[in-house]
């Protein structure tokens, strides 16, 4: 398995992990429990970001040996042993459709009833934008004013936004935005961990249809779901990842930057390092 499919599987199995659900997660066969030291426990250091991480396949592949649900802790466990036919994984079959198109997954993700988010939901928001963006903007959730009228980022924040991306020398129509959940969360909460687990496989096929250059995640909610972390947004923000073919860069959220208007500086520098590598030149006034 190459380092980015490999990257895709630990990725669901931290979000197993969460959940309780890890150990069916995994590939089980006859050889894999064979040797005596497959069942001792590893070792393996927990993801540290106190250093900048500047790949979400690497900040994962060092969390792997320490989650319960990975093989090196889970092989020769009391659990019952069960052999699964070789093939591919449930998330990369989930993931990767060919030729697959924004329009194709929303009529996958239907009027969803997956997660308990749609119980109180006014609309549904699944993005808006330009399908072949050069850059997509990941917020975390739908708010009111975006549970009402099925568009992302159309309340204050979304305005704010707006602004932003005019500085940037673009328009709303230029880019892509949506979020990591597609229904709003009560009161405006963040989304729980299993939320996100049902709605991010969503999120990353509208990501792999679209193929941007540069990803912009919007507060920390859409940055610890894509980097698999749950470090805080101030360890990383305005750091490069790479992302499944993408950059990758976290900012504050418009809703944030609204409360504290002096951090406007900290993300109007996060946004010249991606124009700069969109190569736009800021909006001249």
């Amino acid at each position: 398995m190459d380092s980015a499919k490999r990257s895709r599987v630990e990725a669901w199995l931290q979000y197993g992990d969460d959940l309780g659900l890890g150990p069916y997660f995994l590939t089980r066969t006859e050889s894999a429990v064979s040797s005596p030291q497959a069942a001792e426990p590893s070792s393996s250091a927990s993801m540290n970001m106190a250093s900048p991480v500047k790949s979400p396949e690497k900040s994962v592949a060092a969390a792997a040996g320490s989650m319960p649900g990975a093989p090196s802790r889970m092989v020769g466990s009391s659990l019952p042993i069960i052999s699964v036919a070789p093939g591919p994984t449930l998330f990369e079959a989930a993931e990767r459709v060919v030729g697959e198109t924004l329009e194709d997954i929303r009529a996958d993700l239907g009027e969803c009833t997956r997660c308990r988010l749609h119980k109180a939901r006014t609309k549904l928001v699944f993005g808006v934008g330009n399908p072949k963006a050069e850059l997509v903007f990941v917020g975390e959730g739908p708010g009111h004013d975006e549970d009402v009228q099925g568009e992302p980022f159309v309340g204050r924040a979304g305005k704010l936004l707006t602004q932003m991306i005019e500085a940037m020398s673009l328009r709303r129509e230029d880019v892509y935005i949506c979020n990591v959940v597609k229904c709003r969360p009560p009161e405006n909460r963040l989304p729980d961990k299993d939320e996100i687990a049902v709605c991010s496989p969503f999120l990353l096929r509208q990501l792999t249809s679209i193929q941007p250059k540069v990803i912009c995640c919007l507060g920390a909610c859409s940055a610890q779901t894509l980097l698999a972390t749950n470090q805080g947004i101030s360890r990383f923000r305005g750091e490069w990842f790479d992302f499944r073919g993408s950059k990758l860069i976290a900012t504050y959220h418009p809703a944030y930057l609204l409360r504290n208007p002096a951090a406007k500086s900290e993300v109007w520098k996060d946004l010249q390092k991606v124009m700069a590598v969109l190569g736009l030149q800021p909006k001249k006034r």
